[in-house]
């Protein structure tokens, strides 16, 4: 059986072949594989160390089924995604605020409109992505529709992940019971369901930072960034510098980007936390705000990232200066506004 013969690979220190990894996440999502072997397998790769065969291959598999949101093909510009792996000290919901920032800095009737299709989950904190933007009056169970208009009219999304994916349940009970980061929470991110062709991935480990821009590159992805941030930030850092896998058509190559050169105060880290689901919509609201401070600096410093890698901006300097205009205008609270209205709205027949 390919189960058997992919556990005692993974038992020998072994990397799975590219038809075994096949295999065993094709086994995985059609649900033929129980909790046991599922734990065993995923904890075998942790130990030794998730593979760029291994996530290709749990990335197609996921793909493969994937409830996706439709049309996305016909809209201009870009579709980008902002959506890292987690796992990384819990500073507020940078990333999210990031994506409403970057859709408001480059709306759907600019010249280089970025589209936002923003992947995301709970957290185990309780105040990802999902709990954030429901406190925000968004409706995180928007239909796949709605979440196309969303896109289409306010250049932002949000794609509930547990949603999109409903056969990644088969491996929710063994992950559970690990208790520990799997290839699971490498996988969200390489699985948009807006089928994003551009992405700015934040990453817990800076280990990973190659790994998982050669796995974008091999996936197809036209131009991405992986960044690992001073401080153990999974996101472009205001403490410091960041390590980045960019990814062009293909190839990866390797910056360092330095905040001073946008003239950037360096925080203290503890600026950067949020205690809980209220302190981070507090933030958030402030941010939207245009009040200023850290949490203000580091949200426009990853949305200029963004709108570097969409193409909207030439390099961080100009996307930086598009992304504060985009909140000092009022343009950012906006989009958010329009964001939650659209995404209660009843599909259009």
């Amino acid at each position: 059986m390919p189960i058997r013969e992919v556990l005692s690979c993974l038992v020998a220190g072994e990397r799975l072949s590219p038809a075994l990894a096949d295999s065993f996440f094709d086994d995985l999502f059609a649900g033929r594989l129980d909790h046991a072997q599922i734990a065993a397998a995923l904890a075998l790769m942790q130990t030794r160390g998730v593979t760029c065969d291994e996530l290709v291959a749990g990335a197609l598999a996921m793909r493969a089924h994937v409830t996706p949101i439709p049309d996305t093909d016909s809209l201009s510009g870009v579709v980008l995604d902002t959506c890292g792996t987690g796992g990384a000290p819990k500073t507020f919901n940078i990333s999210t605020l990031a994506a409403i920032v970057t859709a408001a800095a480059a709306p759907p009737d600019s010249p280089h409109p970025v589209r936002v299709a923003k992947h995301g989950n709970r957290s185990r904190t309780g105040r990802g992505s999902a709990e954030l933007l429901a406190s925000l009056g968004v409706n995180i169970d928007a239909t796949p529709a709605l979440q196309s208009r969303c896109l289409r009219e306010a250049g932002v999304c949000f794609c509930f992940a547990v949603n999109h994916h409903p056969t990644a349940k088969h491996a929710a009970p063994a992950r559970a019971s690990l208790g520990f980061p799997t290839i699971f929470n490498l996988l969200g991110p390489l699985t948009n369901p807006a089928r994003a062709t551009h992405q700015l991935l934040g990453i817990y480990s800076p280990a990973l930072v190659p790994l998982m821009g050669e796995a974008l590159a091999r996936l197809g992805s036209s131009r991405a960034w992986v960044v690992h941030g001073e401080g153990q930030m999974d996101e472009i850092s205001s403490l410091g510098l960041t390590n980045v896998a960019s990814v062009a058509e293909g190839n990866v190559t390797h910056r360092t980007i330095d905040p001073a050169q946008l003239g950037l105060a360096t925080p203290t880290r503890d600026s950067l936390l949020a205690d809980d689901l209220e302190h981070a919509v507090r933030i958030a609201r402030e941010v939207l705000a245009a009040s200023p401070g850290p949490c203000l600096d580091i949200v426009c410093l990853n949305a200029a990232g963004a709108l570097v890698v969409a193409g909207a901006a030439s390099d961080l300097a100009q996307g930086y200066s598009m992304a504060r205009e985009a909140v000092s205008s009022g343009a950012a609270p906006r989009v958010l506004t329009l964001l939650a209205r659209l995404s209660h709205e009843t599909p259009k027949t």
